[in-house]
């Protein structure tokens, strides 16, 4: 048990607060949801209410599901349940689509018994004059219910919890702050357009969470996994404002294997233990090696290995040269200039097989753009190469098309219908009432049918 809890330590010794990862996103948020579940039960017992601090966006989501299961299978009550969101966009109405109120009713309150009137959410109707003394009085109420129980966060890619953006102080409270540009261009898909992402928000400081005696900071998928690391393993900066976490002794970050994949221990294990050496993780550690001396691999020496955390690799696969050679070889059979297989080659150390020479080639690409801007070299070289290449698009791409191009192309096409002599009643009619359509759509509705349809032909 000693052993094992010393393996512990020295694996996770770049890791200055508490981390647990689970295999996926899934099981993670059941384990979030059960202690949650636990804290609520227990201070009911005890004829207590509990405060909740609430978060918002994709993370949560499995969360409150599970929550709600527990409610309706297995009895979990609300109604001792007192709740202060993180956050809201400022200005926002409660029932738009966008609104963290929305959000709430909708992923949550709406399916628990929890009284509405012990939901606190910031307000993001009032007039700018009336914010600061609406922001007192958010502090003063969770004072006086002894402060948060518990308080749920996830982490923007610039760091922030909460709307805490960088150059918030440790010591913050709640207030009206500006949103970082790229957490607007995050939250662009939901408002239709970055252009219709409110510019502020009005969020609990990062003083306010650090009260909470329990916080849990959630995060999913490797794309998380950049700013988790500096979060859990860089130094404490208001550039990085999860970072002031590491400062308190009641948190607990909470992640998938994607989001913790950057973290030391997952990412370059040979630096805090011993290691299984397949060729995979070799091959992964030698290029790495490669980078971090600026060396070409074929130069790497042993006392490389050694001062990198490689010694064990090179006592039991060396020497070194050898390991460098292997790695070399396998790195550069990756590259070719047949895509598809080279007729006639031997095909035993490259990525595609040579026959048969002439292949059926399918490109998946997730928008019409991106066959071209991220593989247009290859796509070009199957095709030159004589093989028979599809390409199946993944989205019409209709959402990278301007409302006002729809109409000019239907002014267009009305126009051609009348220069050959066609009725256009019928395409005039269509064509007023996307114009209506378009000035009174709101951010992020979705198009009507027609329209979407111009759009995706616009695309094609």
């Amino acid at each position: 048990m000693f052993m094992a809890r010393l393996n512990l330590l020295e694996e996770t010794r770049y890791e200055k607060l508490p981390v647990s990862v689970y295999a996926d996103q899934k099981t993670a948020s059941l384990a979030v949801a059960a202690r949650i579940a636990k804290l609520i039960r227990d201070k009911q017992s005890l004829g207590q209410q509990t405060v909740l601090g609430l978060a918002t966006g994709v993370t949560p989501i499995g969360v409150y599901a599970e929550l709600i299961r527990l409610h309706r299978e297995e009895g979990l009550s609300f109604r001792d349940v007192i709740t202060f969101n993180l956050d809201e966009y400022y200005p926002m109405k409660p029932d738009a689509v966008q609104s963290y109120v929305t959000f709430m009713n909708e992923n949550l309150f709406d399916h628990v018994d929890i009284d509405k009137n012990n939901v606190h959410i910031p307000d993001g109707t009032l007039d700018q004059d009336e914010v600061a003394a609406f922001c007192l009085d958010y502090e003063k109420q969770l004072s006086e219910l002894g402060g948060l129980d518990l308080q749920l966060l996830g982490i923007g890619r610039t760091g922030h919890i909460g709307f805490n953006e960088p150059g918030s102080a440790p010591n913050s409270g709640t207030r009206l702050v500006t949103l970082d540009d790229l957490t607007r261009r995050d939250a662009s898909r939901d408002f239709g357009g970055k252009q219709n992402v409110p510019t502020k928000a009005i969020t609990m400081g990062v003083g306010t969470i650090f009260k909470a005696r329990e916080i849990i900071l959630m995060a999913w998928s490797a794309k998380k996994a950049p700013i988790v690391r500096k979060a859990v393993e860089g130094e404490i900066s208001g550039e990085v404002p999860a970072t002031f976490l590491q400062l308190s002794d009641h948190v607990e970050f909470v992640l998938d294997e994607g989001a913790a994949s950057d973290l030391t221990r997952f990412d370059t294990p040979w630096l805090v233990k011993d290691c299984v050496w397949d060729n995979s993780l070799k091959k992964k550690a030698v290029i790495w090696l490669s980078g971090t001396v600026g060396k070409p691999i074929l130069k790497l020496t042993e006392e490389d290995y050694n001062s990198h955390g490689m010694a064990q690799l090179a006592v039991e696969q060396g020497p070194v040269y050898n390991i460098n050679i292997d790695i070399f070889n396998q790195v550069q059979h990756t590259i070719t200039g047949w895509p598809g297989g080279k007729p006639g080659a031997d095909d035993s150390q490259r990525p595609e097989r040579a026959e048969p020479a002439r292949k059926r080639s399918i490109v998946f690409s997730p928008h019409p753009d991106d066959d071209v801007i991220s593989m247009g070299g290859t796509f070009i070289r199957l095709v030159d190469q004589g093989h028979d290449v599809h390409v199946a698009y993944q989205t019409s791409g209709n959402t990278a098309v301007w409302d006002d191009d729809v109409l000019r192309y239907v002014e267009f096409a009305i126009d051609f219908k009348e220069s050959v002599g066609e009725d256009a009643a019928e395409l005039k009619k269509l064509y007023g009432e996307m114009r209506h359509f378009i000035e009174n759509k709101l951010p992020n509705q979705i198009d009507t049918q027609e329209i979407r349809n111009v759009k995706g032909f616009i695309r094609k």
